[in-house]
């Protein structure tokens, strides 16, 4: 898999932490010459994803984006456009629940912001990206959709869920586009991954219950989520378009 990776470049969002983080490290691990890492508030994280990398033997190179609305979106696009000829994963990781907030509770502001990070920066980031993949005609695209998507998310992500089921559909729709000009595109749909996510949305009493509902009895791993994404990366999936991977360890199957 070195080799086959040897001299690529991958953007992952969100790789300040958790699995994007891992992701990464992972993609670097492989082969990956180098690995644009962008970050929103966690610079100290990102850093230190940045010297994982390096340890891994790829170039890390940091980018500071806030994508939780349109102003910041816009201006992340513009910094990557020195590196758009030679990307080739895409991996969009950055999202966030930001808070639970049922009906009654969500106002505006917070329902634009979840939709922004976890959809709308998506499908512009790889509005950008795309470009120079179809100038070379290969590329892999992998989104990072979710559980919720499939379920409405625990109480109080159900905005959280939609974006995310926006996302599913988006690939399908991205693959259909994309494919005949060489480029693959697919999304992970993580379960409950023992994170830093979860630490800060959910209890352990709540953790503890999927726990006993999943049938491999164990929460995942931001590492489970990352090595599949290199899979999705690799040629070994050269034949999988337009897929959701569920990746939970049995808690929902398809």
């Amino acid at each position: 898999m070195a080799q086959e990776f040897q001299g690529k470049t991958a953007l992952v969002t969100g790789a300040s932490r958790g699995i994007g983080a891992a992701t990464a490290i992972a993609l670097a691990t492989a082969g990956c010459a180098r690995v644009l890492l962008h970050y929103a508030s966690g610079i100290e994280g990102a850093r230190a994803t940045a010297k994982a990398v390096e340890s891994a033997g790829a170039q890390a190179v940091l980018l500071h984006g806030e994508l939780s609305h349109e102003d910041g979106i816009a201006a992340f696009v513009e910094s990557l456009q020195p590196y758009i000829p030679t990307i080739d994963f895409l991996i969009n990781n950055a999202g966030s629940l930001l808070k639970r907030a049922k009906l009654a509770d969500m106002d505006l502001p917070t329902y634009n912001q979840v939709m922004d990070l976890n959809a709308k920066s998506v499908w512009f980031i790889t509005q950008a990206v795309a470009p120079g993949m179809i100038a070379r005609g290969s590329g892999v695209i992998v989104n990072l959709s979710s559980i919720a998507a499939r379920n409405g998310g625990g109480l109080g992500a159900t905005i959280y869920s939609a974006a995310k089921a926006a996302v599913a559909a988006m690939t399908k729709g991205l693959a259909k586009e994309l494919a005949p000009a060489g480029i693959r595109v697919n999304a992970l749909s993580p379960g409950t991954v023992d994170n830093d996510f979860h630490a800060r949305f959910s209890t352990r009493e709540i953790l503890d219950g999927v726990v006993k509902m999943t049938p491999q009895g164990r929460l995942s791993t931001n590492e489970d989520m990352a090595e599949v994404i290199v899979f999705l990366c690799s040629n070994a999936a050269r034949n999988v378009v337009g897929q959701t991977i569920e990746v939970n360890g049995g808690a929902f199957m398809v």
